[in-house]
């Protein structure tokens, strides 16, 4: 509209054609409704108004279907369907959603509404701004006409018998038309606005995205966390099996074979066998501990403790298990931890504490080393950030140069009934 074309613009009469057919669809929309109330009150004591009564509260469904069509002629930006797919086919299922959903109450709102009030305002605008001044353009044409070149009456009120009267008449209503068509713009633009707040809101297809996205993010973690299971079931189950076979057959060979090159050669296999099984176990505790799968986060956690060259305080106090998913993601997190303060802190004591209260299972790692780490470095912990975020999780890290670190991770959480079984996807049932 602040356009200088837009007068001459199709905008105006694009306005023009949504008003006029709001105010067409409203009165419709206004006998519809209250055809179907009515009948559906005075037969209900019969049950044969159930139905129109139900359909009544469905009504907004294809006023709003209408209305996200009508929108085009004034908004170009889409205006999607807000409502989620029906859980089943049939007709149950698509009642069933239907009456449960946010989106059906709002579009029944905007149906009693737009009824009510928004179709006559959709009127008034179209004849005070577009008809009224349309009119007074056709004043010469109508006293030549009508009028027979004597008189005329202007918007059925005021006698017109004269050419310049007629003639300033007209040019008046060229005005009121010019006017009228910025009046057009704003009336339709804020109808049409109001239609969008309340059955497709901008924002909507934002927060269905960023729904969307967060449950993607849940399904990736849980598939990620399945897949970590299964290749520590198969390298446990198979290669390892195969590894302590082969060693066992080794030591065999070497009890039978006479001192020589062959017993000096058969030892060195059997010990580079023996360290690869022991790596290949330290990858599989690593992937996903058994310890971890069977006895919980808290179990794990001792258990890493006990396997740090740097001495280790515990006082972790965890009485129910959690989601696979955050016990697999806190171990990672512990066992890092204590791995980069054995590997770059010159700490002496380590420290792991940690509890569940107010809906969040809180860790804290702390050592006396020198200190001086840094989130953004991009080091490990910036992994370990990002292996937290996933889960909604928060990690804080303080570490000044000089020492203490403290590292506290948090995640939003419930622990698990004890007679609540978890899935494999990391969730309690």
């Amino acid at each position: 509209m602040r356009r200088p074309g837009f007068v001459l613009s199709p905008w105006p009469w694009r306005s023009a054609a949504y008003l006029l057919t709001g105010a067409v669809t409203g009165a419709l929309a206004l006998v519809g409704i209250v055809t179907a109330a009515a009948a559906g009150a005075v037969l209900a004591v019969v049950l044969v108004g159930l139905p129109l009564l139900l359909l009544t509260a469905l009504a907004g469904l294809p006023l709003a279907w209408a209305e996200r069509r009508r929108l085009r002629l004034v908004d170009l930006d889409p205006a999607p369907d807000r409502h989620t797919p029906p859980a089943g086919t049939g007709l149950r299922a698509w009642l069933s959603t239907r009456l449960r959903e946010q989106a059906t109450w709002r579009e029944l709102g905007h149906a009693l509404l737009f009824a009510v009030l928004l179709w006559p305002v959709d009127a008034l605008a179209v004849t005070v701004a577009l008809l009224c001044p349309l009119s007074l353009v056709a004043t010469p044409l109508l006293l030549a006409t009508v009028g027979d070149g004597r008189e005329t009456k202007v918007l059925k009120a005021w006698p017109v018998d004269t050419w310049p009267a007629a003639l300033g008449i007209a040019a008046l209503g060229l005005v009121l038309l010019t006017v009228g068509a910025y009046v057009l713009g704003v009336a339709a633009g804020a109808r049409a606005e109001l239609t969008r707040l309340l059955i497709a809101p901008r924002g909507g297809d934002l927060d269905a995205r960023m729904v969307e996205l967060t449950r993607s993010r849940v399904r990736l973690v849980d598939a990620f966390e399945a897949e970590r299971r299964r290749i520590e079931r198969d390298l446990h189950d198979g290669a390892q099996q195969r590894l302590v076979a082969l060693t066992m057959n080794l030591g065999l060979a070497r009890l039978d074979a006479p001192p020589g090159p062959l017993a000096d050669r058969l030892a060195q296999a059997h010990g580079e066998a023996g360290r690869a099984l022991a790596e290949l176990r330290e990858l599989i505790h690593g992937i996903h501990p058994k310890v971890l799968a069977d006895y919980g986060l808290e179990a794990a956690v001792a258990d890493a403790a006990d396997r740090s060259p740097v001495p280790v305080d515990l006082d972790l106090r965890l009485p129910r298990r959690f989601p696979e998913s955050v016990e697999a993601a806190a171990y990672f997190v512990v066992r890092e931890a204590l791995a980069n303060v054995a590997r770059h802190s010159g700490a002496r004591r380590a420290r792991v504490s940690g509890g569940h209260r107010d809906g969040r299972l809180v860790l804290r790692i702390g050592d006396d080393g020198r200190g001086g780490a840094d989130v953004s470095a991009g080091t490990g912990l910036t992994g370990l950030a990002d292996r937290v975020s996933v889960l909604d999780g928060r990690l804080s890290l303080s570490s000044p140069p000089g020492g203490p670190t403290l590292l506290t991770v948090e995640f939003p959480c419930e622990p698990c009934e004890p007679s609540e079984p978890r899935e494999p996807t990391g969730r309690c049932a």
